[in-house]
């Protein structure tokens, strides 16, 4: 694919690019700011946003009770604040979905609405997204965003593809919004802005996850002229082409007649949309002449200027990144970086890493080493006394009224900026498990495991979930029955257990309803394999046979092969 400068490009779109430019000479000043406040003054700058964190929210019932009061020294901070979880501030959320902001916020700080996530229970965690929030999380894209355009240059004449969810899926008795907050970005952005992407906003209120995907690869394959494709998760794009593979002639056939009406979307969806989709007989026909030589859409043939990839490559995701590479080539991948709907953390300065600069001026951050993590008393650092190499539990103090919160990330220090550290993510802790954003927790897989076993009268002597992933990602449930089980009760026990999981975990009933993740599979597994798997187990893990704790939930996507391969064969249910 092209790297140089497209010379066909329509003249809107040169106009747009001088327009753009204007305001990107500003946001290009204010990433350079930050990159020099980050190369010389860490510890100096986080001290400020803690102190500006404090302030903003102040005069709320939270702060007053806790003494949270600007100028409290670090130390301070953390007499008065233990390492919190959201448990810690469930009970001011819940004042504040009733219309008590002031319970969590400061009377400054407006909210615009609450970011879904799971949780250790089956109820939802709800984020407070403030306007504060939002601006810190704008800014962090156009660092990101400017990194990205000065990168790729070709950029400021193209356009965009990305993926936002809705951010209005419910609303709280107060009315405010509840949902993601990749789609409030998009609801808010000017109409200016707007011109830069080919996907509208509109479309993330679609509900039926099938009818969206395909409606989203037909405005993405309208496009002949999009830069980068820009989405969290990297199994979504494939799951984007995977859709449009087994619709050609339904692709091909909306982008000539300019409509979205056979893709089984409602006649109010059509005509909300549909001003957004005109007929291009010419791309039309351009997709039926590659369609005609290939089985499927080439992507260097439907976006020749194709620039990058944004996208997740951290952690487990980056299992993706080979399938990404046969569907676009070589095409640049510029990561994220660690962001989640408590906040972006940091952001990555090039392609091709997930390492990045940590975000200090947006939120106050402290790390428990790894090696502490089962400690009474663990060690606390800020973000200037971290080590190259080493590897830390992230703790958050934000916008949002949230103060020292554990996101059981474990991330690595690769080097420093200057004074402030360059930061990988590795994986959620040991406990945990989160192939697309669900974040399954192992209290939640033996509550929905043991239920389904109640309900299908299944009696389980043991049982492992593992990810697996694929085109499809999902969930491999390895288990003993206490005698033997028929392959049609084991399947209506992985269709019990899926749903269990679900109702425990609102984000992984979420991805199964949206066709992001796929159902559970079984496979039965002998008491001498589980016997091997403890003792292997043992000898590699060290430990006594007196403390060995059998881990029902293992965030290990190799776990599958390696049981198989050291214990022998299995048998799928479904």
């Amino acid at each position: 694919m092209s790297s140089h400068i497209p010379r066909n490009i329509p003249l809107r779109n040169r106009i747009r690019a001088v327009v753009a430019g204007v305001v990107r000479r500003r946001l290009i000043a204010a990433r350079e700011r930050f990159l020099r406040t980050a190369h010389d003054q860490c510890r100096e700058t986080q001290q400020a946003t803690l102190d500006g964190l404090l302030a903003l929210n102040g005069d709320s019932r939270f702060s007053q009770q806790h003494g949270l009061t600007p100028g409290i020294s670090v130390d301070e901070l953390r007499q008065r604040i233990p390492v919190t979880d959201y448990e810690f501030f469930r009970s001011s959320i819940d004042q504040m979905k009733t219309g008590d902001h002031q319970a969590l916020l400061g009377s400054g700080n407006r909210l615009l609405m609450y970011a879904v996530t799971s949780g250790t229970t089956a109820d939802s965690k709800l984020i407070p997204v403030t306007e504060r929030f939002v601006e810190d999380y704008r800014r962090g894209w156009q660092h990101w965003g400017v990194g990205a355009f000065r990168k790729h240059q070709q950029l400021s004449l193209l356009r965009m593809v990305q993926l936002a969810s809705s951010h209005n899926r419910w609303t709280t008795d107060d009315g405010i919004p509840c949902g993601n907050i990749s789609g409030l970005a998009a609801a808010m952005q000017k109409k200016v802005v707007r011109k830069l992407y080919t996907i509208p906003p509109e479309l993330a209120s679609v509900k039926d996850p099938v009818h969206k995907r395909l409606a989203t690869a037909i405005f993405a394959l309208s496009d002949p002229f999009a830069g980068m494709l820009i989405t969290a998760n990297p199994s979504t794009l494939l799951a984007l082409l995977t859709a449009a593979d087994a619709a050609t002639d339904l692709v091909v056939e909306c982008i000539e007649r300019g409509t979205l009406q056979p893709t089984g979307l409602s006649a109010a969806e059509c005509r909300q949309l549909d001003p957004f989709l005109k007929s291009d007989v010419r791309r039309a026909t351009e997709l039926k002449a590659i369609l005609a030589g290939h089985d499927r859409f080439e992507t260097a043939e439907c976006w020749p200027y194709l620039a990058c990839l944004g996208v997740w490559t951290g952690g487990s995701v980056g299992s993706y990144v080979p399938a990404l590479r046969e569907r676009f080539g070589n095409i640049p991948i510029r990561d994220h970086g660690l962001h989640a709907s408590e906040g972006r953390m940091t952001i990555p300065l090039d392609d091709e890493t997930s390492a990045g600069v940590l975000d200090i001026e947006s939120h106050f951050f402290e790390f428990i080493p790894w090696t502490e993590s089962q400690s009474d008393n663990p060690t606390i650092l800020q973000a200037h006394e971290l080590e190259e190499g080493q590897e830390y539990f992230v703790l958050l103090t934000t916008a949002s009224g949230l103060y020292r919160y554990n996101m059981f990330d474990v991330v690595r220090c690769t080097g420093f900026y200057g004074t402030t550290p360059l930061i990988q993510f590795l994986h959620k802790g040991a406990h945990i498990s989160s192939i697309t954003g669900e974040k399954i927790t192992e209290s939640q897989v033996i509550a929905g495991v043991n239920a389904a076993a109640e309900h299908t009268g299944v009696r389980l002597r043991q049982f492992t979930l593992t990810p697996v992933w694929g085109n499809l990602p999902g969930y491999h449930l390895h288990l003993q029955a206490a005698s033997g089980i028929e392959l049609a009760n084991l399947t209506e026990f992985a269709e019990a257990a899926d749903r269990e999981i679900g109702r425990a975990n609102c984000e992984y009933q979420e991805k199964r309803e949206t066709g992001r993740l796929a159902t559970v599979q079984c496979f039965v597994k002998s008491e001498d394999d589980w016997e091997r798997f403890r003792q292997n187990r043992l000898q590699t893990g060290g430990g006594s046979e007196e403390q060995y704790k059998h881990p029902f939930l293992l965030p290990d996507a190799e776990f599958t092969g390696r049981f198989d391969a050291l214990m022998g064969g299995a048998r799928p249910a479904n």
